[in-house]
């Protein structure tokens, strides 16, 4: 059985073969990426109390497409007193675990079960690989496209034509954005969960405060009003920092509140490259003591380690933006990185885990 059909089906896949997987992935990994692949399970369980009328839960599942740097190593879930199926969005092919309940279902659980090997992704801008990269046509004209959060007119244009003037090559003006980025934006600690990346109105007010959601959008509107195919990766924190981050890590098992978004753009010369300028400004707000300046010797290891690297201590979920969940009554998410639902009552909150009463824990699988 194939991976996606393996997906779909939503069969149990015990952890020997993960491990088994990922030792075959070691070995076929490419020379331009030496570093080693891990494995990881992450359990999302969802328990929706005093539920009213019918009861619908949506969860992300891992990338849907393989990577140099991510494979998804299956899914399982399982839906107590509902119904539950797979759906992969048509457009971002965004995996979605969708579960149905009835008026009649009493604190319905959803629970969600991920396995999937990765390893730290890194691009040497100091000289392009060996082999040209390419990429599906149609994958870069989406990563130029505008979204209802992310126009590329207007105001936004407008400063990246200012941010990127007098700069000739993709991976230059994708600097200078970067490089903007860190320089004027902060991040803001009273911005809820992720922030939702309202770009035009960050630009109009001058309020350049926020969180990944917010200032990785930033950085993808601003480069893809450049010319530069970019786009957002969302996903979460399973593991702590190996490069000794406390906040670039998930630092216990419990990740119910360890969601990033992180941006890449797409170089003629070098393909996808990783970018991560939200995490800079988050290195100086939160990494101990708190409150670094730019020069900060730790902030500028962060700044100049993050234009093309990424550490995989990290779940990629999706890409997709402006989602119609199915079966959901009439609004969108701006992005899928956290569980979703709603009630006859309403939407469920997905940015108050203990409300909304969901759990999601990770742990790294060890071989044998």
């Amino acid at each position: 059985m194939d991976r996606r059909s393996f997906i779909k089906a939503g069969s149990a896949l015990p952890a020997a073969a993960a491990l088994a997987g990922v030792s075959r992935l070691t070995a076929a990994q490419s020379a331009e990426n030496t570093s080693s692949w891990r494995a990881f399970e992450v359990v999302t369980r969802v328990q929706v109390l005093d539920a009213e009328g019918a009861t619908r839960v949506w969860l992300p599942t891992p990338l849907t497409r393989d990577t140099d740097y991510f494979k998804n190593l299956g899914n399982e879930w399982s839906a107590e007193g509902g119904a539950i199926n797979y759906v992969e969005d048509p457009k971002y092919a965004a995996g979605i675990v969708s579960a149905g309940f009835p008026a009649s279902a009493q604190n319905p659980v959803v629970r969600l079960t991920s396995r999937f090997a990765t390893r730290d992704r890194y691009v040497d801008l100091s000289k392009p690989p060996r082999t040209a990269p390419r990429e599906d046509p149609a994958v870069l004209k989406a990563a130029l496209q505008p979204t209802e959060m992310i126009p590329t007119d207007g105001i936004v244009r407008d400063k990246a034509m200012e941010i990127t003037k007098g700069q000739r090559t993709d991976v230059d003006k994708s600097r200078a954005i970067y490089e903007w980025i860190v320089e004027n934006t902060f991040r803001d600690p009273k911005v809820r969960g992720c922030g939702w990346g309202d770009i035009k109105s960050m630009l109009e007010t001058g309020n350049l405060g926020g969180k990944c959601g917010d200032l990785n959008a930033l950085y993808v509107g601003l480069a893809r009003a450049s010319g530069v195919p970019a786009r957002d990766v969302y996903g979460i924190r399973v593991a702590k920092s190996n490069n000794g981050y406390l906040s670039m890590g998930a630092n216990t098992e419990s990740i119910s509140k360890a969601q990033h978004c992180r941006a890449e753009f797409w170089s003629q010369a070098f393909g996808w490259v990783p970018v991560d300028p939200a995490d800079v400004r988050k290195v100086a707000l939160e990494e101990p003591p708190g409150n670094r300046p730019l020069s900060d010797p730790k902030v500028q290891e962060a700044r100049k380690k993050l234009f093309g690297y990424w550490e995989m201590n990290w779940l990629a979920y999706n890409r997709a933006h402006d989602l119609a969940l199915p079966g959901a009554s009439g609004w969108k998410v701006p992005y899928f990185m956290y569980p979703d639902g709603q009630t006859s009552r309403g939407r469920l909150d997905p940015l108050e885990p203990e409300l909304f009463q969901y759990t999601i824990t990770a742990k790294e699988l060890k071989a044998a």
